[in-house]
């Protein structure tokens, strides 16, 4: 038996669903790699803490335990497969804190202070150069030479900068302001490390060492000698292997330029035989 609609009902039936609209997914934070990024700004605050009471010793193990801190976030986020927009962001201001900011006012607050201008000016540089470093490694990331970095790396800045406060403390050297030639040392190593981030010079990145492959058993000799001559003297060979590294890369630049081979880490065409491997 058919039943005739009503005009009201069959207007209601002809005309189509109006679309449903769904609140789009909220994406979460993953946490374990984002841990180890706010532990390491923990260690650049309190390394500027420790400055502002007068402990620089203590301010300059912050800063190298926020070392530490940062080359593993990365590491742990790419094992856990957690890699995000957010950590990268955050990784680049915890570092901005941690290696820019703080080294520059423990330099300050250590040596430079007594300097007048030029002490605040070269502990500008410094940290103008740790931001430049930055955002040219975030804008870079995709033509650089995964093998080097462009430029001295920020982390290896601020251990250049705060080690030499380490081991100076650690000699018994307290009222820095009060000797000349080491206020003009510590001046000196602020400009160098804070000029050196902003060069194109090629340093070394330890980024194509495999820990998955096998090694002879030389090597795990040569790991435990090596924590052996760490632990006689941290302070000190710690700086020294500071100073190695914040001078290879103008070695490796004078070999290259002395072998005819590019110098630039920086990749501008995939097709010229001279940059191959530069993309990898």
């Amino acid at each position: 038996m058919n039943q005739k609609l009503s005009p009201e009902r069959a207007e209601t039936d002809d005309e189509p669903d109006e679309p449903v609209l769904q609140r789009p997914r909220r994406k979460g934070i993953y946490i374990l790699p984002n841990l180890f990024t706010l532990a390491a700004l923990f260690g650049g605050f309190y390394a500027i803490v420790m400055a502002m009471n007068g402990r620089f010793e203590q301010a300059a193990i912050g800063v190298l335990c926020a070392m530490v801190l940062d080359s593993l976030d990365g590491r742990v986020a790419r094992m856990t497969n957690t890699q995000s927009a957010f950590g990268e962001q955050m990784d680049s201001l915890s570092d901005m804190v941690s290696f820019g900011a703080a080294p520059a006012l423990i330099m300050y607050e250590w040596a430079l202070k007594g300097m007048g201008k030029l002490g605040w000016i070269a502990a500008f540089v410094y940290c103008s150069g740790a931001a430049l470093r930055l955002a040219r490694f975030n804008t870079n990331i995709g033509v650089v030479d995964k093998r080097y970095f462009q430029g001295l790396p920020s982390p290896a800045a601020a251990a250049l900068v705060t080690g030499l406060i380490w081991v100076m403390d650690d000699l018994g050297f307290k009222g820095v302001r009060d000797i000349e030639w080491l206020t003009w040392l510590a001046f000196a190593t602020t400009l160098y490390a804070g000029l050196t981030m902003v060069t194109n010079v090629p340093f070394y990145s330890f980024k194509d060492v495999n820990f998955k492959r096998t090694v002879p058993f030389i090597v795990i000799v040569a790991i435990a000698l090596g924590i052996a001559v760490i632990t006689y003297h941290p302070p000190l060979v710690l700086f020294g292997v500071f100073v190695v590294y914040g001078l290879s890369g103008y070695v490796v630049y004078g070999v290259r330029k002395s072998r005819g081979r590019p110098v630039s880490v920086i990749a501008t065409s995939t097709d010229e035989p001279d940059e191959r491997g530069l993309h990898r």
